[in-house]
C-alpha cells in the first residue's frame, strides 16, 4: 500500500506537497541555510543555470512530490527501457549537466514511493555543490498523542528513516515543542548535542530548529523533512534536501499556496474528488471505502487489513454528504478497476443514517454497482437506515460493527477470514 504519512496528514485531512525548489524559497525566507540554485523546465534552462551558479560542481534534481528520488530509476516513457539510475546526479562539467538533464526530463522516474507506475519528471533544481564532512536526517512532525510538534533527527543521514528505526532506533533522537511555549533553547540545545554538534555547529543547528519551529507554525505545516541535512567541512549546517507539506484544513488561511500547487504531480481522480468536497486517496488494494470523517476512514482501513483484506482507497465524504456527494463517490470509487467490493461505513451526527441508505440505493442503481456491498451504520437513525436498506431488496449486507463489516467485506471478496 502506497505510504499515506505523506498524503494524509497524521489521518486527518489530506496533504498539500511542493517541490524541493518551493521549499527551499519557503527555508531562504526564513533564515534557514540552503544551497544556491535554479528552477529547471528544460535542458537549456538547466545550463544557463550552471552558467549562472558559477559553481563547478553542480546537482541536476528530478522534481517530483516523492521521496527516494536518488536512489529511482527513469525510463522512456514511450519505450519503457531504462534511461538512466538515480533522479539526482552530481555533474561536474557543462557537458555533464546537459547529460544528465537530458536523461532527466521529460522521462519517468520510479522510486520506491512512486510505487511501478512512478512520476514523470517536468522540473528539475540544478544547485550549487558544497563540501559535506556529515550528512544528518531531520524532521518536525505533528506528534497528535502529545499535542506538540515533534522533532526527529538522526545522525544518519541520506538513509530512509524506515531503515534507520528498525536496524538502529538509538540513532533517532527526539525532541517536543508545546505549540503554547514554543520550542526552547535547552531542548534545541539537547538535540543538538545528541547528533555529536558543538560550537558554531551547534548555534547553528540550534538558531535553524527555533526557524523550522515557526516556519512550522506559521505556515500550517504537517511535515518538514530534511534528508540530508548536511554539516559543511566549515562547520556550518545546510539544508540540502527539503520536503514540506501542509495541512489543507488551513487552506482558507493561505492563499499563497495555490501558486505553490503542481496538479501536474496529483492524481486526476483525486482532483476531481477534491472539487467535489470529498477527501480522496487511490490505494493499491481491491476493497473500495466510502466512510464519513477521516479518523473513522483510517481505522476502516485499519480493520480491512487486520482480517487480510487490502483498501482501495482513503475516501472521507464529510459530515454534510448529499445524495449527489455519495453518487460521486461511488462513481469515483467504481473508476478503479482493481475495485472487487466496497465498504461503507458511516457514523450518523449531523448526518442521518437513513439518509444515507436512501441515497446509497439510489446512487447503487444510478452507477450501476455490480460489486459486493457491505454498510455499517451507527449513530443517529443507524436502526431506521439499516431498515431501510434490508427492505429494499438490492444485493447489500448490513452490520453493526466496524469489525463485522470489515470481515464480511473481505469474505465476500474472496480474501482471509
Amino acid at each position: 500500500m502506497r505510504i499515506l504519512q505523506r498524503r494524509v496528514a497524521s489521518g486527518w485531512g489530506v496533504n498539500m506537497n511542493i517541490h524541493e525548489y518551493q521549499a527551499k524559497a519557503m527555508f531562504r525566507e526564513s533564515g534557514i541555510k540552503v544551497q544556491d540554485g535554479v528552477h529547471c523546465t528544460n535542458v537549456e534552462e538547466a545550463l544557463s543555470a550552471y552558467d549562472s551558479l558559477g559553481s563547478a560542481v553542480v546537482a541536476v534534481k528530478s522534481q517530483i512530490h516523492a521521496g527516494g528520488r536518488g536512489k529511482g530509476t527513469l525510463f522512456d516513457p514511450a519505450s519503457g527501457e531504462e534511461v538512466m539510475q538515480g533522479g539526482v546526479k552530481i555533474a561536474f562539467s557543462r557537458d555533464e549537466v546537459g547529460e544528465y538533464a537530458s536523461n532527466i526530463s521529460g522521462n519517468l522516474l520510479v522510486t520506491k514511493q512512486t510505487g511501478p507506475e512512478g512520476k514523470i519528471v517536468s522540473n528539475m533544481y540544478v544547485e550549487s555543490g558544497c563540501s559535506i564532512e556529515h550528512e544528518y536526517y531531520l524532521a518536525v512532525l505533528v506528534d497528535r498523542d502529545s499535542k506538540s510538534v515533534l522533532f526527529m533527527a538522526s545522525t544518519e543521514g541520506g538513509m530512509d528513516i524506515e531503515e534507520v528505526a528498525e536496524k538502529t532506533p538509538e540513532a533517532i533522537h527526539k525532541i517536543w515543542a508545546d505549540p503554547m511555549n514554543g520550542i526552547s533553547e535547552e531542548d534545541a540545545s539537547g538535540l543538538a548535542s545528541s547528533l555529536g554538534l558543538s560550537g558554531d555547529s551547534s548555534g547553528e543547528m540550534v538558531e535553524m530548529l527555533v526557524s523550522l519551529y515557526e516556519l512550522f507554525i506559521e505556515r500550517d505545516c504537517s511535515m518538514i523533512e530534511i534528508n540530508p541535512l548536511v554539516k559543511t567541512e566549515d562547520g556550518s549546517m545546510v539544508a540540502l534536501d527539503a520536503k514540506v507539506s501542509f495541512d489543507d484544513n488551513a487552506d482558507f488561511r493561505h492563499p499563497w499556496r495555490e501558486e505553490l500547487r503542481d496538479v501536474s504531480e496529483e492524481e486526476e481522480v483525486e482532483i476531481r474528488a477534491h472539487e467535489l468536497g470529498l477527501s480522496y486517496v487511490k490505494l493499491d488494494g481491491n476493497i473500495g471505502c466510502l466512510v464519513n470523517g477521516a479518523g473513522l476512514a483510517m481505522a476502516s482501513m485499519d480493520v480491512i487489513k487486520l482480517y487480510g483484506g487490502e483498501p482501495a482507497n482513503f475516501l472521507d465524504i464529510g459530515g454534510g454528504a448529499t445524495k449527489e456527494s455519495i453518487t460521486a463517490a461511488f462513481e469515483i470509487i467504481l473508476e478503479d478497476s482493481s475495485v472487487e467490493g466496497i465498504l461503507v461505513n458511516i457514523f450518523g451526527g449531523i448526518i442521518r443514517c437513513d439518509m444515507v441508505a436512501r441515497s446509497v440505493i439510489e446512487a447503487s442503481e444510478e452507477v450501476g454497482l455490480d460489486v459486493p456491498l457491505v454498510v455499517r451504520f451507527s449513530g443517529t437513525n443507524h436502526a431506521e437506515g439499516k431498515a431501510v436498506l434490508d427492505g429494499s431488496g438490492m444485493a447489500v449486507h448490513t452490520t453493526s460493527t466496524l469489525s463485522e463489516g470489515a470481515r464480511k467485506i473481505v469474505e465476500l471478496i474472496g480474501g482471509n477470514n
